[in-house]
């Protein structure tokens, strides 16, 4: 049974402070862009993109309303294809370890995803789920390019030579270490006893304490890091929001895009 069933757990928990009044108003994920909220991006994705079939939303700030939300839209509407959805209370100020530990007996399948319920994305997914369950990999750490909101000042040489917005980044390089680094999603795919393994129960930052100890050499657990090939993007605070909203940018016109493709569905 377990290997029919497609695990996704969702972050969606938070208090929104960084989205001022609104964030006291609704919960982040449920914030509209192009006026469906962020979890209908991100369901309509999984549902009918990627296959996944379950779902476990640890909520906390303004719960409630994320669970009347599904059970007035996404359990009418896909009630033919056996989705499951577990909405469980995790506490209004609870970290996000303790709320990932606290519904760790709700994951049904033997890998699950992973994400944050803010942003918005467009990939094959499933297939690098599928190839993390092939290759038996304990933990897959999904990577993107992002768009710096930032002006970026070019240098060579230690010199100025140009000034450019909305740089387009792919990885960051850290000549002190000698490391490159690629930017993190907050999307991983992780095998589910992984998490009777690890001990992160009282963690402050769950990405700090969780994924290091899987990466760590001597563990010698399997790991893999895939750059996704296509779009995503996360709404952090109001002016990221504002971004996806608007009509003249690249992001916008990519969300849109998005809308279009699950809206008729």
């Amino acid at each position: 049974m377990a290997d029919k069933i497609k695990t996704a757990v969702i972050l969606c928990g938070g208090n929104g402070t960084r989205l001022g009044a609104i964030g006291k108003k609704i919960p982040k994920t449920l914030i509209l862009v192009k006026k469906k909220p962020i979890l209908w991006y991100i369901l309509s994705n999984l549902i009918l993109s990627q296959n996944f079939n379950h779902f476990v939303l640890p909520v906390g700030h303004k719960g409630d309303m994320i669970r009347k939300y599904i059970e007035k839209y996404f359990i009418p509407k896909f009630f033919f294809l056996d989705i499951k959805f577990d909405i469980i209370n995790t506490g209004k100020n609870t970290a996000i370890a303790k709320r990932i530990f606290m519904i760790n007996k709700k994951i049904l399948s033997k890998n699950f995803l992973l994400l944050n319920g803010d942003a918005i994305f467009d990939f094959n997914l499933g297939k690098i789920f599928d190839n993390h369950n092939k290759k038996n990999l304990d933990l897959t750490l999904l990577t993107c390019s992002v768009i710096s909101p930032f002006g970026v000042v070019v240098k060579k040489k230690n010199k100025p030579i140009n000034f450019q917005r909305d740089m387009n980044y792919d990885e960051i390089y850290n000549l002190k270490q000698n490391v490159f680094g690629e930017i993190f999603t907050g999307m991983s795919i992780i095998k589910t006893n992984l998490l009777k393994k690890i001990d992160f129960k009282n963690s402050k930052n769950f990405e700090i304490n969780f994924y290091p100890k899987i990466l760590k050499p001597k563990n010698r657990y399997n790991k893999s890091c895939e750059k996704i090939n296509g779009f995503w993007y996360a709404m952090d605070d109001l002016k990221q929001v504002e971004i996806a909203n608007s009509k003249e940018n690249y992001i916008s016109k990519k969300i849109q895009m998005i809308k279009n493709k699950f809206n008729g569905k």
